[in-house]
């Protein structure tokens, strides 16, 4: 619970981060921001794992990028659903999704489902030291 909490606040923070930086997304108020993460959050879960079962030819055929199409829908919907949260067009939406996929993903592979930040790293080599005489 303590990792889907914390990964709902880092995409909460990335969505105002687009906002801020993508010309053509805007957040009227907190309150906005704070159910367009949520609506954003229960559109990923539920929506998104179909859109993307559906398109899978298209995602494939475009090495993956047809997601990013995808994710600019889903934050445009939010931007229907959610008075306050707006998204102008299509490329501020892909703006923002390419920008909130990054740092998601990011924080995602950096926090387990306990909500610990892990640590990946290659255990190091010894060095061998030759003497040359």
């Amino acid at each position: 619970m303590r990792g889907f909490v914390l990964r709902f606040i880092v995409t909460g923070v990335a969505v105002v981060v687009a906002a801020q930086i993508i010309p053509g997304l805007a957040i009227d108020s907190f309150a906005a921001g704070v159910v367009g993460v949520l609506v954003l959050a229960v559109l990923n879960a539920v929506v998104r794992p179909l859109l993307y079962l559906l398109s899978a030819p298209f995602i494939v055929v475009t090495l993956g990028l047809f997601m990013i199409v995808i994710n600019a829908f889903l934050l445009h919907v939010v931007s229907v659903l959610v008075k306050g949260f707006y998204v102008a067009g299509f490329w501020p939406a892909v703006g923002g999704a390419v920008l909130i996929s990054l740092v998601s993903a990011t924080v995602n592979v950096m926090v387990s489902n306990r909500g610990h930040v892990q640590v990946v790293a290659s255990p190091s080599r010894q060095r061998k030291i030759r003497h040359i005489n």
